[in-house]
């Protein structure tokens, strides 16, 4: 399967507005993983540091798809994903891993290139 690249700049759509749960997200990554959101954009809540990305589903707010930076050690990842889980469980909601990203920016710009690499 070819990885998916997007390329990340501030604009959205006029015709297409979404809204999401971004608070409930923000308690899962907080208490699952202790980390705060760096940023959020459109579907993608992305966490300090860059260590993962937290992907609404779309068909519902109490699911979410799960990335990690490919940077990522194993252990870490697998402990970090466990966690989170768990705390998504105690809350009705549920995470699933898709795989790993790679985040690169451009040279001179302040565009970022997002690779997705699907399980």
């Amino acid at each position: 399967m070819t990885p998916k690249k997007y390329t990340l700049i501030a604009q959205t759509p006029v015709d297409k507005t979404e809204f999401y749960e971004l608070e409930k997200v923000r308690f899962l990554m907080k208490d699952g993983c202790g980390l705060d959101i760096g940023y959020a954009y459109q579907d993608l809540v992305f966490s300090e540091h860059g260590l993962l990305i937290l992907q609404f589903e779309g068909k519902t707010a109490d699911s979410l798809f799960c990335w990690f930076n490919e940077d990522c050690i194993d252990a870490d990842r697998h402990s970090l994903f466990k966690s989170l889980t768990n705390s998504a469980m105690l809350n009705k909601s549920k995470i699933m891993y898709r795989g790993k990203f790679a985040m690169n920016q451009r040279d001179g710009e302040e565009q970022i290139d997002l690779v997705f690499k699907p399980k």
